[in-house]
């Protein structure tokens, strides 16, 4: 048996459903899994259990992209798609691909497209998202394993993540601890704790606990990081765009403690099980926290509008700017001992 997993469209998100490869590895035995989903995640699950299973589909936006999308996996002959992706187009994008069997969630209007389909449970709290993604498995009567999310750093990885802290001038062999900031947010900067404060944290880091201190990001959370170092009086290393995804994790595997925003780093960090702090606003820590220990979350009291989701804050953002450095710190301080 032949099935495919459409994964996330999320770096966090991709890591919180491991646990689903897991379970569909010990209820379909010997059975053929692959993954597929945007061509950055090939890289992200390159060293997995999927032993380099993984389609990288083209964006399936329109219907020349859906029918190239469909192509790529029409090629491979599925029995069976399992949807993690909640859109009526990635199940118009197996039925296309002519995959017998195509199991999701019942939402977007995609029901008839569905062979086995669940409905989403919206009464109560919202589940974490780990849990959300295995009660899709166990609503299409698929028995489930208790989750256990990991990923691994190569050799390679942490060969790639020396030779990038050492072009910042990191000085990767100096034998002090380092402390990962990561300022940015794909999602919005609602999400983004100021940069003021990553960089009142990194003096902290600093003149506290001897450590040396980078700033990871995308290129575009360039001007983050000089903020950051700005304020910190210098001595950070800016990884901003300077890293790959496997390189990140080279860079995460290194240190000794990682404190982000609520983003997909913050669930490599976790899968790592490197020492994480998530800084939280405007969404719900229940559902999107790290996954495992040793993690901490660190957010203000709720302010009248959380958990609004919004991408930017169309008010004062309080519910990130009441999160002092010295929060953040102690949150830190006690991981670190």
């Amino acid at each position: 048996m032949k099935i495919v997993v459409r994964v996330p469209n999320w770096i966090g998100d991709v890591i919180l459903a491991l646990p689903v490869f897991d379970s569909l590895a010990a209820a379909y035995p010997g059975a053929e899994v692959w993954a597929a989903g945007a061509p950055w995640a090939g890289e992200l699950l390159a060293e997995g259990p999927l032993g380099g299973r993984f389609i990288a589909l083209p964006d399936a936006r329109g219907v020349a992209g859906a029918r190239a999308a469909a192509r790529a996996l029409a090629a491979r002959r599925f029995d069976a798609g399992l949807l993690l992706t909640n859109s009526f187009g990635s199940a118009a994008v197996l039925a296309l691909a002519g995959i017998p069997e195509r199991w999701g969630y019942r939402r977007d209007g995609r029901a008839i497209l569905l062979t086995r389909s669940a409905v989403v449970d919206e009464s109560g709290a919202a589940p974490h998202m780990v849990h959300f993604y295995l009660r899709l498995l166990e609503r299409l009567g698929i028995a489930t394993l208790p989750p256990d999310i990991r990923l691994a750093a190569t050799g390679a990885d942490r060969a790639a993540a020396r030779e990038v802290l050492a072009a910042a001038g990191a000085a990767p062999d100096s034998g002090r601890p380092l402390a990962v900031l990561n300022p940015g947010a794909g999602y919005g900067p609602a999400k983004r704790w100021p940069a003021a404060r990553f960089g009142e944290l990194a003096r902290l880091f600093r003149e506290r606990k001897g450590m040396d201190i980078a700033v990871t990001g995308a290129a575009a959370d360039a001007p983050l990081a000089a903020e950051i170092a700005a304020v910190a009086g210098g001595g950070v290393a800016d990884l901003t765009g300077g890293t790959t995804l496997r390189a990140l994790l080279g860079v995460f595997a290194r240190a000794a403690v990682v404190v982000t925003n609520d983003t997909g780093p913050m669930h490599m960090a976790n899968a790592l099980r490197t020492p994480v702090v998530g800084v939280f606003g405007p969404t719900e820590p229940a559902a999107t926290a790290p996954f495992h220990q040793p993690s901490a979350v660190v957010r203000a009291e709720a302010a009248p509008c959380w958990p609004c989701l919004y991408r930017v804050c169309p008010y004062d953002h309080r519910c990130l700017t009441a999160v002092s450095a010295e929060d953040a710190f102690a949150a830190a301080a006690e991981m670190l001992g």
